[in-house]
């Protein structure tokens, strides 16, 4: 028998070396294509299915998170192109009152009158939130003068819902923290604008994401490359993993601690009112007082009498509606704007309360908390125990 009748050991390495080959390219072909996907058009990564979706887009485009979240409307610049004197910018840790201080504030520039539900049509029609991305394929730069110029399906202007000649001052949503510590807003920098921060227990926080996650429209929820997450229908699991997205290192720790730590160092400024949520829950009344003091707006004992009324979970239940956070710009062909908006209709309003996370977390998880505010707080002993409890400072 002849070598040529053995079989060639060589074949299966060189068949290796091929399809190693044909993968290289296979990957590399894959990788520039996202790259060029990532500096073309970042937001079909949102096509994609949940975490993937999330996972290029900040991976491969280096874009925020949450994805519909823009920054560019607070630029030091261009925050003076769309802004005028006496505005204020409501912009709480999330979860931390954020709808509920759009209504007071509302409330309160109206002084109760007869009429002011009636003219808070949508939360974000007349409160509008500026970090907001209306479309997968949306910007600031796309949206701006769509807030001056958008004839709603009714005929009525949007500008005339939030810019009405009705409101003595303006108000605007945001979530980001001020510049001056590492965030995007220039507060110091913009002395003519009044800015109201609050925050909250964190545990409490982490227990409110776990509903507020859920309780987004599912076609908002495909916009979005399937963020924020439902629920995985258990809540020990949905609880942890908030846990640790919120805890220092986790992927959205800039949502409480980052938070708290940014506008601790601005309490003081005299544009800037920071409350703790605790506080406006024991004693709304005077948080409203407060509040109308710092937009410098004079309220008879009559008219406190109703926006204190007005601004209590009784009422603003019978509204949970006007929360739903209508999106007027949007172009994307999973979301129907006549009927969808960003929360499932009328979830976003419920008796929040205090001490709410002793209901869902363990003695193990409370304490894992505890030591994160330890080590992140604990520098400033009257930082520690305001964050965690309210009172003043």
């Amino acid at each position: 028998m002849s070598k040529s009748d053995f079989p060639s050991k060589t074949v299966p390495a060189a068949k290796a070396r091929s399809i190693g080959k044909v993968c290289a390219i296979v990957f590399g072909l894959l990788a520039v294509s996202i790259g060029i996907i990532a500096k073309v058009r970042p937001h079909l990564f949102m096509a994609l299915p949940f975490p993937l979706s999330v996972i290029l887009w900040t991976a491969a485009a280096g874009g925020e998170m949450p994805p519909y979240f823009t920054s560019a409307a607070w630029a030091e610049e261009e925050i003076k192109t769309w802004t005028k004197p006496n505005d204020v910018i409501v912009t709480p840790c999330v979860k931390c009152g954020t709808n509920w201080m759009l209504y007071c504030s509302h409330q309160i520039r109206m002084k109760g009158a007869a009429d002011a539900d009636e003219l808070f049509e949508d939360v974000n029609l007349v409160t509008p939130w500026m970090d907001l991305v209306q479309s997968r394929d949306g910007s600031w730069a796309k949206q701006k003068d769509r807030y001056n110029d958008t004839v709603l399906p009714d005929g009525s202007h949007l500008k005339d819902k939030w810019d009405s000649d009705r409101f003595p001052f303006r108000v605007f949503k945001s979530h980001y923290g001020p510049k001056e510590t590492g965030g995007v807003i220039s507060i110091t920098g913009n002395p003519q604008l009044k800015f109201v921060a609050m925050t909250r227990y964190g545990l409490d926080v982490v227990n409110s994401i776990v509903p507020f996650f859920n309780n987004h429209n599912e076609n908002f929820r495909k916009m979005w490359g399937g963020f924020p997450p439902a629920s995985s229908g258990d809540i020990t699991i949905d609880a942890e993993q908030h846990l640790t997205d919120l805890l220092p290192g986790g992927t959205l720790a800039h949502f409480y601690f980052g938070y708290v730590k940014s506008w601790w160092p601005l309490r003081n400024e005299p544009n800037v009112l920071l409350m703790h949520y605790a506080d406006a829950i024991k004693d709304l009344k005077g948080t409203v007082k407060k509040m109308a003091n710092f937009y410098d707006v004079k309220l008879s004992q009559s008219e406190l009498n109703t926006v204190v009324k007005r601004c209590g979970f009784p009422h603003m239940k019978t509204i949970a509606h006007k929360f739903d956070y209508k999106m007027p710009f949007n172009n994307d062909a999973v979301f129907d704007n006549e009927n969808d908006a960003c929360m499932k209709r009328g979830t976003m309003i419920y008796k929040g309360g205090l001490g709410t996370h002793k209901a869902t977390f363990t003695e193990e998880q409370i304490q894992r908390w505890s030591k994160a505010e330890e080590e992140e707080f604990g520098a400033d002993s009257e930082l520690l125990q305001w964050a965690r409890n309210g009172g003043g400072f």
